[in-house]
């Protein structure tokens, strides 16, 4: 995992609609990076309702909200639309931006070992610099983790 108080690697992906979206794109603001496995699955679901629900409160306080998944832009379209999602989510198919981020690497699932993404939380302050780094998230309440 990416530690506090680095830079955060520079990215470009694209999104839901398939316009490009870059970390210079948050250049002056605070940014709420998420990295999760799977779009409509019980935990991504749980997470993003929970950044969905609270996304007001982010707002008020300047943070910007992303997410990013392996998963395709058109299955991201259909998940933001299922769940009123308000926030941009970022199609990462060649899982460049998971690497980059640390967020792509071992898991451990019932004793079997496989390679996945990393559900990983980057806080990134309006200089690019990452302010919080969270590796442990709850999905229900991941709200209260970052703020």
């Amino acid at each position: 995992m990416l530690q506090k108080g680095t830079k955060a690697p520079w990215f470009e992906g694209v999104d839901e609609n398939g316009n490009t979206v870059r970390l210079t794109d948050f250049a002056g603001k605070k940014l709420v990076l998420y990295f999760y496995p799977k779009d409509s699955t019980p935990g991504c679901t749980a997470e993003a309702c929970d950044l969905r629900d609270n996304y007001e409160r982010f707002l008020a306080l300047g943070y910007n909200v992303l997410g990013v998944s392996k998963d395709s832009a058109a299955s991201h379209q259909r998940f933001i639309e299922k769940y009123q999602l308000p926030f941009h989510l970022i199609a990462d198919t060649d899982m460049t931006i998971l690497k980059a981020y640390e967020a792509w690497g071992e898991k451990k699932n019932y004793g079997k070992v496989t390679m996945g993404t990393l559900r990983t939380t980057y806080v990134i302050d309006e200089q690019g610099i990452i302010i919080d780094a969270i590796g442990k998230v709850n999905t229900k309440d991941h709200t209260a983790q970052i703020l």
